[in-house]
């Protein structure tokens, strides 16, 4: 069945050629070694304790897995995370930027931009994207290599996708992650070089 998704999934890329991360998050570990046994190995999860539990054994049999921490991470989360994960895709704040800059300054990061602007979501504001990288870079000298951003619902995706790209662009980044399993074709169109599939891929 993974199979027959992932197939369906690769038949909308177009000309496109994204980092697919298959969101691993709560699902049994029956679609997880389905997942793997298709030829997956690039994987997301939102929490590091449950990724601990269900990646560290699976580390030992497949030394080629790639994983990526896609939900936010709590400073004291940080020394776990960067042992476990390949890829941060929610460096949101300062305090943060300090504890992953201690802990393991060359991960590859994202900065977790908040498209929308809404209340209830993490992520740095637009306006205050441009001193957040640069103090990311030349005061930390983080491994900062693109922005990650998720729409508001309620929007049209492509809106905040254009202005995503835009300020990737500005920035000199080249690695954008965004999309979903409801506009992963909609965010290749502008940019994207990771999509974050899960009901998709899983179902």
């Amino acid at each position: 069945m993974i199979t027959d998704n992932l197939r369906d999934i690769q038949s909308r890329y177009g000309t496109y050629t994204p980092t697919l991360i298959a969101v691993s998050k709560h699902q049994p570990d029956n679609k997880i070694d389905e997942a793997l046994n298709a030829g997956l190995r690039i994987f997301g999860e939102n929490r590091v304790q449950e990724a601990q539990k269900r990646w560290e054994h699976r580390r030992e049999q497949y030394n080629d897995l790639q994983l990526h921490l896609i939900g936010p991470l709590q400073t004291n989360k940080v020394k776990a995370a960067c042992d476990l994960f390949d890829y941060i895709h929610t460096l949101d704040r300062e305090k943060l930027a300090r504890k992953i800059h201690d802990t393991r300054p060359d991960i590859p990061c994202f900065i977790q931009v908040n498209i929308g602007a809404e209340a209830q979501k993490s992520g740095v504001l637009l306006n205050e994207l441009n001193e957040f990288y640069y103090y990311c870079i030349n005061d930390l000298s983080m491994n900062i290599i693109g922005l990650m951003a998720i729409p508001p619902i309620e929007d049209d995706a492509v809106l905040h996708f254009k202005l995503l790209s835009h300020n990737a662009a500005i920035l000199g980044l080249k690695n954008l992650s965004m999309g979903m399993s409801n506009d992963f074709n909609l965010a290749l169109e502008y940019g994207a070089t990771h999509i974050r599939i899960g009901s998709k891929l899983f179902a």
